[in-house]
């Protein structure tokens, strides 16, 4: 039976309400287009790219003109002029499988079989519904001579040819970032066909892209009912519930799959992850080892395996492993910058070779290509060669803002909706209420701004647990906006003002509760996930008691090192020297909003004074948070715990003072940001 109340999904309720930086979805039936389809399809490419050159110079990053216009090329045999169009493509929309598998053509033209089959399996990574793509990987491989590898390829493109035509474009729509289109069709196709388990499934995943999880939860749990025996919907169900972090649901998903396949690889690379997100290391590591005791050259695995020798603190081993997994596969530009992220690690001349000459090359993934010019950036850094080193992170830093697609405007208006909306009388007006515990610290502000350094601290004292950056107070932001995050965007934070004290007890103590698992048993315990800034109105009325310290670092300092910082998720914020600059001007305003509507509930903590004088800080955060002085928080750097962030390295290590100034190696092109910052924030 499909679970009551499954109906409403599919009918009428719309998952883009949701969203919140919504992907811009250009129409595509303007006249010179159709008129170039028409004349594509009657094999008149020539006059279909004029039709094309025309949408060209009105909009020169027209993405479906430029695909169009490469495709008639290739008809055309001119590969030179296709290649051109779908390098800008890529530059324009790096995920946009189409134009790879417009490059597996190429490539496949010439007989070139080994790049035709990279290209088909990147198409197939970013549009797993590009049948040509399928195809095209099966004729590569067994080109190649591999036949078990070329039947696999064949059955998928059978799969796609069994589904209906609608969840085939809806397939399309959603993995080429037209998500309203996706979810329209979507929703008109679940009406006739509510049981349709790929229609679920599809559903489930354009609600993950627009970040609504609990919708996503629901449907997939649905469709397993209907069909437990459905590996994929079991591995979505499994990533959208890591993503609401309930980390042990995750990991009985995980099992069961195991359990049903114990020596699969897959399935133990995903029981080993889930264990590490449980904090269940040694497992994990276990799991590792199996995996690479069948695959010793995988080095996805060799990665992930670093990852958590990292986490534990077992630095030696985890570079063994990161060196291993980019020896074996030295386009692998995540073991690269794992090792530049150690921030530890001095890389070999011909490790910095190696890594210039791939990163240069033409047949480099796109997110692999970000990796490795972070890790270039750093590994110059480290040589003193400080203009190449901007160069390489100036280069990740546009790749990766090119992916993100954030708008300053939009994140200012968001912050500025808390200072004109949460004001004494908000505050005066729910006083009393919430959860009373006194459990969480929240440490707050930016990335790269000395948190982890103080979670340390917290996390080596006997009464306090230090888990993670939490995500519980962003998700509840996000529930609390509801169905109106677009049609309404301030009725978060407004709402807060209508919370009665039964609802706002009930969020906090949902909140203590939720984060139990994440605990080891002291009596506090730190969260201290960096944009939990904006939503401090919200954790006072749900939370009263809950400490919130301050992270603060002086403006070039810290916005030039999130602007070196590759982040695994979030802060899209610090890929631009004008985004994250304006990113902190708004941060410190909103700051000096909370100080005077919630005065002495914020202890602001500068990095520069943790440095200079570190027992005075210490037991100023101790008293702050009414803990006794033990020394062992001075002596943070021998604590040994799991550490999960970018500082892991940094903070098992003591206090040292060469990081505070290394921006200015780079102040001759850091003029962006000073204009961000404006005069008063670049002297701090």
């Amino acid at each position: 039976m499909l679970k009551v109340g499954a109906s409403q999904i599919f009918a009428g309720r719309s998952l883009s309400s949701d969203g919140n930086h919504l992907p811009s979805e250009t129409a595509t039936e303007t006249a010179p287009l159709e008129t170039a389809q028409s004349r594509m399809y009657a094999g008149d490419f020539s006059a279909a790219i004029e039709a094309l050159n025309q949408v060209l110079t009105e909009d020169e990053d027209s993405v479906d003109a430029r695909y169009m216009r490469a495709v008639c090329f290739r008809y055309l045999k001119d590969p030179a002029k296709a290649r051109a169009d779908l390098d800008a493509l890529k530059r324009i929309v790096p995920d946009f499988g189409r134009a790879y598998q417009e490059e597996g053509h190429l490539y496949r033209d010439t007989g070139d079989w080994s790049r035709a089959l990279l290209a088909y399996q990147r198409a197939c990574q970013f549009n797993p519904a590009l049948l040509a793509s399928w195809k095209g990987q099966a004729a590569a491989f067994r080109s190649l001579g591999k036949e078990a590898e070329a039947e696999q390829a064949e059955a998928q493109a059978r799969r796609l040819e069994s589904l209906p035509n609608d969840l085939v474009a809806v397939t399309h729509l959603l993995h080429e970032g037209k998500l309203l289109k996706a979810e329209q069709l979507c929703r008109a196709y679940m009406q006739k066909n509510p049981h349709d388990i790929e229609g679920m499934r599809l559903l489930a995943a354009i609600g993950t892209r627009f970040g609504v999880l609990e919708d996503a939860d629901f449907l997939l749990e649905t469709a397993l009912e209907l069909d437990p025996d459905n590996i994929q919907l079991r591995l979505d169900f499994i990533d959208v519930l890591r993503k609401r972090q309930k980390f042990e649901a995750a990991l009985t998903q995980a099992t069961l799959l195991y359990d049903r396949e114990p020596d699969n690889p897959l399935f133990q690379s995903h029981l080993a992850i889930e264990s590490m997100q449980t904090g269940d290391y040694e497992k994990a590591l276990a799991l590792f080892r199996t995996i690479l005791e069948k695959l010793p050259d995988d080095a996805a695995t060799l990665t992930s395996r670093g990852h958590a020798l990292k986490t534990l603190g077992e630095q030696d081993e985890a570079i063994a492993s990161y060196r291993k997994a980019a020896r074996i596969k030295a386009d692998h530009g995540d073991a690269w910058y794992a090792l530049a992220n150690l921030k530890t690690y001095a890389f070999s001349d011909d490790e910095l070779a190696t890594m210039r000459a791939r990163e240069a090359g033409s047949d480099l993934g796109f997110q692999d290509r970000i990796y490795l010019c972070f890790a270039l950036g750093k590994a110059f850094e480290d040589r003193k060669e400080y203009a190449t080193a901007f160069e390489y992170y100036e280069r990740g830093n546009d790749l990766k803002r090119v992916q993100t697609r954030y708008k300053s405007d939009q994140m200012e208006e968001e912050l500025q909706a808390q200072a004109s909306i949460c004001t004494p009388d908000l505050f005066e007006k729910q006083a009393g209420k919430g959860c009373p515990a006194p459990d969480p610290i929240f440490i707050v502000g930016l990335p790269r701004a000395g948190s982890t350094l103080i979670e340390q601290i917290l996390a080596s004292h006997s009464l306090v647990d230090g888990t993670l950056e939490l995500p519980n107070i962003l998700a509840l932001s996000h529930r609390l906006r509801g169905r109106k995050r677009v049609s309404d965007r301030t009725f978060y934070p407004r709402v807060l003002h209508d919370l009665d004290a039964e609802k706002l007890q009930a969020l906090g103590e949902d909140y203590i509760e939720n984060t139990r698992i994440h605990r080891q048993g002291a009596p506090f315990f730190t969260d201290k996930m960096p944009n939990n800034f904006r939503h401090i109105g919200l954790i006072k009325l749900i939370l009263p008691n809950a400490k919130i310290i301050d992270a603060r670092r002086g403006a070039m300092a810290c916005c030039f090192s999130g602007f070196k910082q590759l982040f695994a998720e979030g802060q899209e914020f610090t890929y631009g020297l004008d985004e994250i600059g304006r990113y902190y001007r708004a941060y410190v305003r909103l700051m000096e909003h909370w100080d005077n509507v919630l005065p002495g509930e914020i202890l602001r903590v500068n990095h520069e004074d943790v440095v200079n004088d570190l027992e005075t800080q210490v037991r100023r955060i101790l008293e702050f948070c009414g803990l006794p002085f033990e020394q062992a928080c001075v002596d943070f750097h021998k604590t040994r715990r799991a550490v999960r962030t970018a500082s892991s390295e940094q903070v098992r290590q003591p206090i040292y003072k060469d990081g505070v100034e290394q921006w200015r190696h780079f102040e001759p092109w850091l003029d962006p940001l000073k204009s961000a910052l404006g005069p008063e924030l670049v002297k701090t």
